[in-house]
């Protein structure tokens, strides 16, 4: 198990593990880094216990793009499986294998089996991570979330599972913000961890 006594030594080997993986690949390199800036602007949304986790998750959501995490090629799982493999907590883990909705792309692409070992959580800290990834391009820079959509099935293609996803993600990642920006109005959350 990784050992760590704070969130901020949390974010940082998050931070540290993304930067090994992906700098060599600049796209995937500063798309996390935009998510994690934007997880940290969110993070007035989730509990102050789930604050670095958030952040952590943000940085390492994308890692399952590195050769040396590829196993099944559906990315949110090799994250995720890497993640496990390497002594990380299994909460990270499973944000990372199921963020942004992956279950409707796995479902699509028939590899829903494969998130099976994750637990997928529908709370606040979920929903900030998939807000930060959805409102962040792929080169790091603000978009809004029907923009990223566009642009995710324009890169991958509508007969892609990510652009057959649309029927379900579409759906599913405005109510996501809508969730976060009505969390944003109400100040920022004081509960305990996992908060509903």
């Amino acid at each position: 198990m990784i050992a760590v006594k704070d969130s901020a030594q949390l974010v940082q080997q998050s931070a540290r593990l993304a930067a090994t993986l992906l700098v060599p690949l600049p796209e995937r390199w500063r798309h996390p880094s935009g998510v994690a800036r934007r997880a940290a602007e969110l993070a007035a949304t989730v509990s102050p216990a789930d604050r670095g986790v958030l952040i952590a998750a943000a940085w390492l959501h994308d890692i399952g793009y590195a050769p040396a995490t590829r196993h099944t090629g559906f990315y949110p799982v090799d994250g995720g499986r890497y993640l496990l493999e390497h002594g990380w907590d299994h909460r990270i883990a499973a944000l990372v294998a199921h963020h942004s909705g992956a279950r409707f792309v796995a479902d699509r692409a028939g590899l829903g089996p494969l998130l099976r070992p994750f637990d997928r959580e529908d709370c606040p800290v979920s929903d900030a991570l998939s807000y930060a990834d959805q409102t962040v391009g792929p080169w790091g820079r603000t978009m809004t979330i029907h923009d990223r959509i566009a642009d995710a099935i324009t890169r991958h293609g509508p007969d892609s599972p990510i652009g057959r996803t649309r029927i379900d993600r579409v759906p599913y990642l405005p109510s996501v913000a809508d969730r976060v920006e009505h969390r944003r109005s109400a100040g920022p959350s004081n509960e305990g961890a996992h908060d509903e």
